[in-house]
């Protein structure tokens, strides 16, 4: 009998993607284990007609997962990085996180017009407060309309016409193998991704020293310090999906340049910086450049919407 290993994940297309990928390297790795998936349905997953600002809270796409770890019903969990909350429950932590895709946003539109090439007003659907604040500053014509649901549903809506274009991130795209069906990339310079955009996470149990072993090789450094300094900045500004926040983290040799920004939703306050630094110094970057957008402009968004400590006393 193979020894059995259980992957918690969503029940998306595009999280059972990611979760068989997982599944399909471990096997061929070790042969001798027999590795099944559990799918879970997230509250986020559940709450389609409300769009995520509005529900609020952190870990809408883990929480249920998180907790079939703590009791035992599944040995480790396959989340989007870009899902993940910044802090973890008591005994779970974050044990890999996996190469990047590419992290860009991606286009759809019904045309295959490029995004700044569409009529004044088109109708673009995102889900994203994200998109939505960086789309606005460049064409603040454009209405932005709600837009939830798997990747597929989502692409049938654009062909239904209900949407001019739809924004989407490119990475899940291309691993479900539509890639042929995206309009245009956007340059991070045109639209900032989600901290963690592209990259897996694998969460396990702390004390699992068996899983944990099992796991390892699936940790990517290069990404891993990218991802990092992103998500630093994020805990620092204790954002969650109320809020439009990015960060972008590219390695150069043994550097790391960290790209963050902090937008009202209607895209016309955009405070954006970077810092530059040792890789090895990615997460006290990533705060660094958190405190900078907090004192540069960032503190006035972000006060009227949750409380968040004012720069300097983090």
């Amino acid at each position: 009998m193979k020894k059995k290993i259980v992957i918690g994940t969503r029940g998306s297309q595009l999280a059972l993607w990611q979760a068989n990928w997982v599944k399909g390297e471990i096997e061929k790795r070790h042969p001798e284990l027999a590795v099944e998936l559990e799918k879970i349905k997230t509250t986020g997953d559940k709450i389609l007609d409300v769009p995520l600002a509005k529900v609020g809270g952190k870990g809408l796409f883990v929480k249920e997962i998180e907790e079939a770890l703590l009791e035992e019903r599944v040995h480790l969990a396959v989340h989007s990085m870009k899902d993940v909350p910044t802090f973890f429950p008591d005994g779970l932590s974050l044990r890999c996180i996996t190469e990047r895709e590419d992290p860009r946003d991606a286009v759809f539109s019904r045309n295959n017009s490029k995004l700044l090439d569409l009529p004044e007003g088109a109708s673009i659907g995102t889900s994203s407060l994200r998109r939505q604040s960086q789309i606005l500053s460049l064409r603040p014509d454009f209405k932005i309309l709600q837009l939830r649901g798997n990747l597929d549903t989502r692409l049938r809506k654009l062909d239904n016409g209900d949407f001019d274009a739809i924004i989407l991130a490119g990475a899940g795209v291309k691993r479900l193998g539509w890639a042929e069906r995206i309009t245009e990339l956007l340059p991070v310079d045109v639209s900032l991704p989600a901290i963690g955009q592209g990259a897996l996470g694998i969460e396990t149990r702390t004390g699992d020293d068996y899983i944990n072993e099992i796991v390892a090789f699936f940790d990517h450094p290069e990404t891993s310090y990218c991802v990092r300094g992103e998500r630093a900045l994020l805990k620092r500004l204790e954002g969650g999906c109320q809020v439009p926040i990015a960060a972008h983290g590219e390695l150069s040799g043994g550097a790391i340049r960290i790209t963050g920004l902090v937008a009202s939703t209607d895209g016309r306050k955009i405070i954006k910086g970077s810092v530059s630094g040792p890789r090895e110094d990615c997460e006290r970057l990533g705060v660094e450049l958190a405190e900078k957008l907090l004192k540069d402009g960032a503190y006035d968004i972000l006060k009227d919407l949750y409380e968040v400590s004012p720069p300097g006393s983090a």
